[in-house]
């Protein structure tokens, strides 16, 4: 099984985190992690493994001068 990369949902991308958790309550331990690091989280189920796929927007940009 290999996921897609990334995924568009609500006009935003998400990135898949790399890992297939073979349980949902593993999924959603480590959902749970993510969004208290500020991360937007999406779920899916996909050939009985659950994916993960997460987007963080900066909060600001710092450019060198």
């Amino acid at each position: 099984m290999s996921p897609n990369l990334s995924i568009v949902s609500n006009g935003k991308k998400f990135m898949w985190d790399g890992q297939l958790y073979a349980t949902k309550e593993e999924a959603s331990q480590a959902e749970e992690t993510y969004r208290k690091d500020n991360f937007e989280v999406q779920s899916l189920e996909q050939e009985q493994k659950f994916v993960l796929y997460t987007r963080r927007v900066a909060k600001e940009i710092v450019a060198p001068l």
